[in-house]
């Protein structure tokens, strides 16, 4: 019998830019394109394990930085590490907690070494490097680990992003040997590396290079989705990608909307995640084939029709929009667990409506018709 693999990238298919393929890994396979729901805190909010695998998602999403400040990596490690601790057993990709550093705690400071910074829950100090971070995703047993770097506002001086890019590949390098280290860890999991650069091609480019001299098991375009807006992102995708190693799989960090998941695949991505179907779902808002709705919305409130009627998810089949709407307008906690249902639904629907799509040829005229329903369906 023949073992499963650390980490295989078959690609199947491709049409253009765009690919469709399989990761292979110990815990299971993940069919690309890919959305990963994200579990930052070891829970895909309100949901239960085993609804989200019905969805169809094949891995998910969990979060270094706030891993490691509650309930701690090392007590998930004593548990028996994060799968069981949270009762999935397929795999696992864990944020390298560089974006939350940045982007959520007090009093950070940058040095080589890495980032010390002041906790948001209880303003205890931390220091967070790229061997640190590498030892907390193996305290935590992630499948596939993400190097630890530096990520600054795509509106910051030119320096200061040129500056950002070399330290983060200086940490790339730090994080590909402290992976290593990691012993049977490292013998069974994968590492990715962070391309930066901002809205920079040269940027980019050297950043890309650098990764590849490294070498790394997949590649992930950081940096984007940061508020620079759908049309900025598109004009960076249109060339970052295209500077990775093709055989190997292509993240988009933090990505995002239908409409950019679906351009973003035309450019050659293969993963994704957001928190957007989540957060979304718990403050009132749903995906559909005509865009999004908000179900709060007093048009909602006599409705009988389902969220989508081209949905085929537990939600859309046996509850209505104006059954929903009262759910969400009363503050129930049971209107927050079937929005987000549906929400997750509809994004891994649409991964696979992708991935159909690339295999028969037809991925221009899919995009097509997708976003002259969902702009226009209103």
């Amino acid at each position: 019998m023949t073992s499963k693999p650390r980490f295989d990238f078959q690609i199947a298919a491709t049409d253009g830019k765009a690919r469709t393929g399989t990761i292979r890994m110990k815990r299971g396979d993940i069919r690309t394109p890919a959305f990963m729901p994200v579990g930052t805190a070891a829970t895909v909010k309100a949901m239960k394990p085993a609804d989200v695998r019905a969805t169809g998602a094949d891995i998910i999403l969990g979060n270094t930085y706030h891993l490691m400040l509650r309930p701690g990596a090392k007590r998930v490690a004593r548990l028996g590490g994060l799968h069981k601790f949270m009762r999935w057993d397929r795999p696992i990709l864990t944020d390298s907690g560089g974006y939350q550093v940045m982007s959520l705690s007090a009093l950070t400071k940058r040095s080589e070494e890495g980032v010390a910074f002041a906790s948001h829950l209880d303003g205890s100090r931390h220091m967070l490097s790229p061997e640190r971070s590498m030892e907390i995703q193996r305290l935590l047993g992630s499948d596939i680990v993400m190097a630890f770097d530096e990520l600054v506002p795509t509106t910051s001086t030119r320096e200061v992003q040129a500056a950002a890019m070399e330290r983060s590949m200086r940490w790339a390098r730090r994080s590909r040997e402290g992976f290593d280290s990691g012993g049977e860890h490292a013998e069974g999991a994968a590492l990715f590396g962070i391309q930066q650069g901002a809205l920079d091609e040269g940027f980019r480019k050297a950043s890309a290079d650098a990764l590849l001299d490294i070498g790394f098991d997949g590649y992930a375009v950081g940096g984007l989705a940061v508020g620079e807006g759908q049309e900025a992102m598109f004009a960076c995708l249109d060339y970052a990608p295209g500077q990775l190693d093709p055989a190997k799989p292509r993240y988009l960090m933090g990505v995002g909307k239908p409409d950019d998941i679906v351009g973003a695949v035309e450019r050659g991505i293969d993963m994704f995640d957001c928190v957007l179907p989540t957060r979304s779902g718990r403050n009132g808002q749903a995906f559909t084939h005509k865009g999004p709705i908000n179900i709060r919305n007093a048009k909602q409130a006599e409705d009988q029709s389902p969220i989508d009627s081209s949905c085929a998810c537990p939600v859309c089949d046996q509850f209505s929009r104006a059954y929903l709407h009262h759910l969400n307008r009363s503050g129930e906690i049971l209107g927050a667990m079937l929005m987000t249902e549906h929400n997750i639904w509809f994004y891994q629907a649409l991964m696979a409506d992708l991935r159909s799509a690339i295999a028969e040829g037809q991925l221009t005229a899919f995009a097509n018709d997708f976003r002259a329903a969902y702009y226009g369906g209103g």
